[in-house]
């Protein structure tokens, strides 16, 4: 009878001490969650571009050689975009851009023209490049959990506006020019983007900053010169070739992103 009374006694302490034993035990600190790339963002920003273009003429007399004019101004920059972490240090995503910008420049000369007297006349055309959009994919490598390096490619199209033609000396309208045009074509790029909150803490955590450059070249578009006021061709043909630079600064905001352990790095 005692030895049942002493094992009631021991189960009881047992069955009421566990729980208190287990609560006064300290509970283990669950690790922060782990930053990642994985998600898609917004981005708008602004910089500077150039263009040029090497372009030849035929005509029933015969063929230029082949000369190289462009323009150049500022630019804005609207987008956004899905990455997905493949690797603690890797990142794959896909992109679409619109470039909205004036980068004015010249084609000159875009013909010897016959004036009314004796001799020949150099020939000017205002160009500018209007816009632009990409879409395309981008490979980055990280170099902190907060900052990552990048390269880009894909596919874009180009705006470029012409006025009338007119002659370089004295700037007199001759009646003629090109028209209008679209050109399609690949682009090349690659920069950083890196978390704004790493230098400015007060920063909401998911605002980014991105530095890229791209270069694009067009194909060959063949431009028939035009009377202004009947619309009849005049048998001459521009080759136009096209190949833009940028370089822009943005704000990127990533809709997944949580702000860093201060002590998280590789």
């Amino acid at each position: 009878m005692r030895t049942f009374i002493w094992s009631a006694v021991a189960l009881t302490a047992v069955t009421f001490s566990g729980p208190v034993l287990a609560a006064d035990l300290p509970m283990k600190a669950l690790p922060p969650p782990a930053p990642t790339w994985t998600g898609c963002y917004v981005d708008g920003g602004g910089g500077y571009g150039w263009w040029n273009q090497d372009h030849f003429l035929t005509s029933p007399i015969g063929t230029t050689v082949t000369t190289t004019d462009g323009g150049r101004g500022w630019l804005g920059r609207v987008g956004g975009g899905c990455d997905y972490q493949v690797a603690p240090r890797w990142v794959i995503g896909a992109l679409g851009d619109f470039d909205f910008m004036n980068l004015q420049g010249s084609n000159s000369p875009s013909e010897i023209f016959p004036a009314a007297g004796p001799g020949i006349t150099p020939i000017t055309a205002n160009v500018s490049e209007q816009s632009a959009w990409y879409v395309g994919a981008r490979v980055g490598y990280l170099l902190t959990p907060s900052i990552m390096t990048y390269i880009s490619g894909g596919y874009t199209e180009a705006r470029f506006v012409q006025s009338g033609e007119f002659q370089t000396l004295g700037g007199a309208a001759i009646g003629f020019g090109y028209p209008n045009f679209t050109a399609q074509g690949w682009f090349l790029g690659g920069g950083t983007e890196t978390a704004v909150s790493d230098w400015l803490p007060g920063l909401p955590a998911g605002l980014f900053l991105r530095t890229d450059y791209r270069f694009a070249e067009y194909q060959t578009r063949n431009l028939s010169e035009a009377n202004l006021t009947t619309g009849a061709l005049t048998g001459n043909v521009e080759h136009v070739s096209p190949f833009v630079q940028t370089i822009t600064t943005s704000l990127v905001w990533r809709f997944n992103w949580t702000a860093l352990p201060l002590a998280t790095k590789y």
